[in-house]
């Protein structure tokens, strides 16, 4: 079993009103409301994403800032966190079965998904259903099994490139620096079993691993702290540039992805929890604040953060597993971008351009959806996983263009149930190995999703030892 010793909480004497109020959750909620009535006026403004504003891009600075500042601790999160964790594998007996049953429940979670979506495009049929107006157009980005597999070969020490364009009528030239997640993963992980390897020598380096892991948790605990402002930022910002009208000639399209979205979440999720003897209102209140979070940031990456403090903390998986599979399903466990959302859209294209689709067709969909998630990693984007399914089955790539439209619509929820899931398939998993935290999962969630981490300073005073997993 796991056990996490933890310091005794002080009497709670704030009253109803204080407690509402200082809840993350209703500050999210708050959040989301006044995000959408400040969208909602700058529209009544005139502003659009051609034609901003000073009020929509005093939004759009306010969200995006804080996504950059998400994304700006993944690196360092992630390899701190993976090093740390392998480390940690010397006290662990069955480190292999665990990431085994870890990918094992991704591809399970992830081909009910993808029959849900198959199931719903063929009932719904929005490619029959699509409106006026719809051209075809080229994908910005296309995924393939090559473009993958060359993406697991680090270019760097933490898997960094660099992007230039030359704008000649400016004169000037304009660099993007971006990060490869599956490469810091891969090096994290070689860097930490070579740790494991050395004995003794390593010792002062994963010292100052786990040292490094506690002070970037502690800024992630600072930026996490200001969500509601991000949020507010965020959302909208997304209804100034996006708007509900867009969905007008995509309606049938959007309606079943989005019911299949909340078929995952609200229906296939439940029954898992259930049947591994879990409550659900626990998981649900233990997860949502980072998908809330997911919804907004249009980013499991920018969320992985949140994501991996809530299913340590609120949903009581051992620090030693989450801290690989959270930042492992970040990038390959995706249920809304590369299962449901494919599915559908491969058979939107199909039906908009009168092609009839055979069985085999069908089963190439579920298995480039179980078994092909990860070929987003290397760039990312729904928009490269329906370009791989698509050119899997011999689609026109064209039809992509027919959804770009009302992506960061789909994009909001797809990503909250990556978000969802990402954290399900690790608590699972702990439950089904006897190293779950029952006594936190079923601990009454109040206040902010996580105590503050000088309650770990505490707690380490109290019991020095190590949690371990037998």
């Amino acid at each position: 079993m796991s056990t996490t010793a933890r310091a005794a909480k002080a009497p709670d004497t704030r009253g109803p009103v204080r407690k509402l109020l200082t809840s993350f959750g209703f500050q999210i909620l708050a959040a989301l409301v006044l995000g959408i009535a400040a969208g909602l006026i700058g529209r009544q403004l005139g502003a659009t994403a051609e034609n901003p504003n000073g009020l929509s891009a005093t939004l759009d600075t306010i969200g995006s800032s804080y996504v950059t500042l998400l994304r700006a601790a993944v690196v360092p999160l992630i390899f701190t966190a993976i090093v740390a964790s392998i480390s940690n594998l010397r006290r662990v007996q069955n480190a292999a079965r665990l990431a085994g049953q870890t990918l094992l429940w991704f591809a399970i979670t992830a081909f009910i998904a993808v029959s849900i979506g198959i199931a719903l495009g063929l009932v719904i049929q929005p490619g029959a259903r699509a409106g006026d107006g719809l051209e075809p157009g080229e994908p910005y980005a296309v995924g393939t099994w090559w473009n993958f597999l060359l993406g697991l070969i680090p270019q760097n020490f933490l898997g960094i490139g660099v992007s230039s364009s030359f704008d000649a009528e400016a004169g000037a030239v304009a660099s993007t620096v971006n990060f490869n997640i599956l490469q810091v993963i891969v090096v994290a992980a070689v860097v930490g079993i070579a740790a494991l390897k050395a004995g003794k020598k390593a010792e002062p380096f994963l010292a100052f691993t786990e040292s490094l892991l506690k002070v970037i948790q502690r800024v992630l605990w600072w930026i996490i702290r200001i969500a509601p402002l991000g949020t507010f930022g965020l959302i909208g910002s997304a209804v100034i540039k996006y708007g509900w009208e867009k969905l007008a000639s995509l309606a049938w399209f959007a309606a079943a992805v989005y019911i299949g979205l909340a078929l995952v979440i609200f229906v296939v999720y439940p029954i898992l929890v259930r049947a591994h003897g879990l409550s659900i209102t626990q998981y649900f209140t233990g997860v949502w604040p980072a998908v809330q979070l997911g919804f907004v940031s249009r980013s499991s990456i920018g969320t992985l953060p949140l994501t991996e403090r809530v299913t340590e903390r609120n949903l009581g998986v051992p620090s030693s597993y989450a801290s690989f599979a959270v930042p492992f399903g970040s990038t390959t466990k995706m249920d809304g971008c590369a299962a449901i959302y494919p599915a559908i859209a491969a058979i939107f294209v199909a039906q908009f351009f009168g092609i009839e689709l055979n069985l085999i067709q069908y089963l190439l969909i579920v298995l480039v959806s179980v078994v092909g998630s990860a070929a987003t990693a290397g760039t990312t984007g729904a928009t490269v996983m329906l370009t791989l399914t698509l050119s899997t089955l011999g689609l026109p790539l064209e039809g992509v263009g027919l959804l770009l439209a009302i992506d960061p619509i789909l994009d909001m929820g797809r990503t909250a149930v990556n978000v969802a899931g990402q954290a399900l398939v690790p608590t699972i998993v702990a439950k089904r190995e006897g190293i779950l935290d029952e006594e936190l999962y079923n601990a009454p969630r109040e206040g902010l999703p996580f105590a503050d981490d000088s309650g770990d300073d505490e707690a380490d005073a109290v019991a020095p030892e190590p949690a371990t997993a037998r």
